[in-house]
């Protein structure tokens, strides 16, 4: 059963160029209630995108065409507004950013937990907050953090390394470490995904 029951039956797609995984992200949509429909590519999505879907999960890397963000970005061009999921097993700062500015409702790093992906569904296809809501909401939260902390957040959603921002604020990296982990407290982010999109939400990095 779905972890949001209102969502029992919505159609999620699946974009991945690895056969196996498509076969086993829809096994597991399918017995957590959902329908599922997968895709080799971007460029077959596109070309056959059904108007019924709810989500997506694709991605980020798919040689030899499109990447999962490039899907978003041609899907949000093409007026189609589809939470997507990206999934990467190259997770880094840069591409999450990347990932969070160009539209996505999560981005989940391989191996992942079934739970974990199921998760992220039953919350990108449940009803969410206006945007001013969500804006307000993610400011409030903002405002938790101290100068110090406020300015290594900016350099994470900036993509820069823990070194970089270091130098940049005349500090060690283990202090940004340490920043860091107080800022995904504060915020009550458990990933750097997480902490990216409620930023974003702020208007920070825009």
């Amino acid at each position: 059963m779905p972890l949001f029951p209102e969502s029992r039956g919505a159609l999620v797609l699946v974009v991945d160029d690895d056969a196996a995984v498509r076969d086993s992200l829809a096994l597991l949509l399918r017995s957590a209630g959902y329908a599922a429909a997968v895709r080799p590519s971007a460029e077959a999505l596109l070309e056959d995108l059904p108007a019924e879907a709810g989500c997506l999960i694709a991605d980020i890397r798919m040689p030899g065409g499109l990447d999962g963000i490039a899907l978003l970005e041609a899907l949000r061009q093409r007026g189609r507004f589809l939470p997507t999921i990206i999934v990467t097993g190259h997770g880094d700062v840069p591409l999450a950013v990347r990932a969070m500015k160009a539209g996505a409702a999560d981005f989940i790093e391989k191996p992942y937990e079934d739970t974990a992906i199921l998760a992220a569904v039953g919350t990108a296809l449940a009803s969410r907050p206006a945007p001013d809501a969500a804006r307000a909401a993610a400011l409030r939260q903002i405002g938790l953090l101290s100068p110090r902390e406020r300015e290594v957040l900016e350099g994470l959603v900036a993509g820069k390394l823990n070194k970089i921002i270091a130098h940049e604020l005349g500090i060690s990296p283990r202090t940004v470490e340490v920043h860091r982990a107080n800022v995904m407290e504060k915020l009550g982010t458990g990933s750097l995904s997480a902490t990216v999109r409620l930023a974003l939400q702020a208007g920070i990095g825009l």
